[in-house]
């Protein structure tokens, strides 16, 4: 699939969804500590897992860990546990969770400090 896809179609590609994400995140401008208010913004960068949460998504606490061979989203309430998967294998998934619940004060402060809770 190219740049020049329309990220609008409903198509419902999963990889066509995951380069129009990619492709918005690297259009919009970070602020030093990572955070600011665009749909997207990055929590915390942790090796190879990049966290982060979309503005206008669902009220319940969760985040977003893209990978460079996938992406997982994981609800924070009432623990840290996987609620989809797309791509990463078994010890990606484990690995990601643990940097989540590493992350799990920092991602709730984000969080509270995007949301106003």
């Amino acid at each position: 699939m190219n740049e020049e896809a329309d990220c609008s179609s409903k198509d419902g590609l999963v990889a066509h969804a995951l380069q129009c994400v990619v492709r918005a995140q690297r259009s919009r401008v970070e602020t030093a500590d990572g955070y600011s208010l665009r749909m997207a913004p990055t929590i915390v960068r942790d090796g190879q897992f990049r966290l982060f949460f979309f503005s206008r998504e669902e009220a319940r606490i969760h985040v977003h860990v893209a990978h460079p061979e996938g992406e997982a989203k994981f609800w924070l309430t009432p623990s840290v546990d996987l609620a989809k998967n797309v791509g990463l294998s078994g010890i990606q998934i484990r690995q990601a969770q643990a940097v989540v619940e590493a992350h799990v004060q920092e991602i709730q402060d984000a969080w509270n400090r995007h949301f106003g809770g």
